[in-house]
């Protein structure tokens, strides 16, 4: 007879941490304990690469490959452990902290499946691998040719509302992409469809501040707009959180003239047709095209900072649109980064710089600081990431009362 005890067996591993050194991370190990319990391990950034081809890797269901600032030097490594991971089927969470977005786009572009800032917000590591998990089912997860269906003979005449930054850095993208994401949750019990349209083919940056990938699609699409109908049109496109249809700009860079207007205007007819609000992300440069979404919108909001280089630019802008006998009394322009209440100094310049350009500055927007970057590196709108913030708040007054003006001019009609 035996005197050899029975042994409880093992859980079965089923999730790693991949990092350079897992304690730095210690917020993860407990998210780690809590979720997944004692079916998971922990490897290096070498073990891992040779742990793919051991028989156990069959039964992992997802990495989650933790970094910080000095792994950066690393790319590389990173780039080739997610390839191996993909390659044999197994999803990648990326948890980052205080890394570039740059780092971060490469690394995403690379295939990780989701990612979560360090430190992790209060469930976030939980639906990451909720969602992983999901899409690892045969039945779920929509291939990279899908997108939101779309109605064909749909003819909702949306609102054209076009985002310009006048010079550098003026925080027209964090605007547009925020403007369309509080238009889209403007109304709980009806919401109305919004698409957010990046149109700066070359330096547009809609898809990294929303965690979205770029797909080979949208230059399908755009470099045949003759042959464009809805169900094209719907799956170049993405969504986020079910609520907010995107078209990122194309994964490559490309340039601003290889649309002419037509192909421009035909993008514009769809969108309109199909959403209540199309909200624009436009390039600094002003193209061949930039007549047409200017004759095609509603509100033309232009962005600009409290500098000499915006009042130059806003002059120049002015001067080019008046040539060509534009309609100037679309635009709406936009101060970031406006003075606080109390800073007399600041607000008397204000009141200068726009008598002296002879225009009228209709919206001024706070400092947002720090968390309006962190929200933009971390792919989240401020009113998921900052909704306190003051930023945020100004952004949402003005999507309701751009979402209350259309239901007036509706009710009206």
């Amino acid at each position: 007879m035996s005197s050899v005890m029975p042994q409880p067996e093992a859980a079965q591993i089923v999730a790693c941490t991949v990092s350079r050194d897992v304690q730095n991370f210690d917020l993860l190990i407990e998210d780690m304990e809590d979720t997944m319990g004692e079916s998971w391990g922990d490897l290096g950034f070498s073990e891992a690469l040779a742990f793919f081809s051991q028989p156990e890797a069959s039964a992992m269901e997802f990495i989650a490959l933790a970094i910080d600032q000095d792994d950066e030097d690393n790319l590389t490594l990173m780039s080739e452990i997610i390839t191996q991971a993909k390659a044999h089927d197994v999803r990648v969470i990326l948890i980052a902290e205080d890394v570039t977005p740059a780092a971060l786009h490469s690394l995403l572009r690379q295939g990780a499946d989701e990612f979560v800032p360090y430190p992790l917000p209060e469930g976030e590591l939980a639906q990451a691998i909720a969602k992983v998990r999901e899409t690892g089912q045969p039945q779920a997860a929509p291939s990279e040719t899908s997108g939101p269906s779309l109605r064909a003979g749909a003819n909702k005449n949306g609102a054209v509302i076009v985002v310009h930054g006048l010079a550098g850095g003026t925080g027209s993208t964090t605007m547009a992409v925020n403007l369309a994401w509080e238009l889209a949750t403007a109304d709980k019990k009806a919401p109305p469809s919004v698409c957010l349209l990046d149109l700066d083919f070359q330096y547009g940056s809609v898809a990294t501040f929303l965690d979205l990938p770029r797909r080979e699609a949208v230059y399908e699409m755009l470099s045949d707009t003759e042959s464009m109908d809805e169900e094209i049109f719907g799956q170049a496109m993405l969504t986020y959180e079910d609520r907010l249809h995107v078209l990122t700009a194309p994964t490559d860079m490309l340039p601003l003239d290889l649309l002419g207007s037509d192909d421009i205007d035909r993008v514009l007819q769809i969108a309109r047709s199909q959403f209540d609000y199309v909200v624009i992300d436009m390039p600094s440069t002003l193209v061949q095209w930039s007549e047409t979404v200017l004759n095609q919108s509603h509100v033309y909001f232009a962005m600009l900072e409290l500098d000499m280089r915006s009042a130059q630019n806003t002059l120049r802008f002015k001067r080019a649109l008046q040539s060509e006998d534009l309609p100037l009394e679309k635009l709406r322009y936009v101060l970031n980064r406006g003075p606080k209440f109390t800073d007399l100094n600041a607000k008397s310049r204000v009141k200068r710089m726009a008598e002296s350009l002879s225009i009228s500055i209709d919206v001024q927007l706070p400092d947002g600081g720090k968390p309006i970057t962190q929200a933009n590196d971390h792919g989240m709108p401020l009113a998921n990431a900052a909704p306190k913030s003051p930023l945020r708040r100004e952004i949402a007054k003005l999507a309701a009362s751009i979402h209350d003006l259309k239901g007036d001019q509706a009710e009206a009609a």
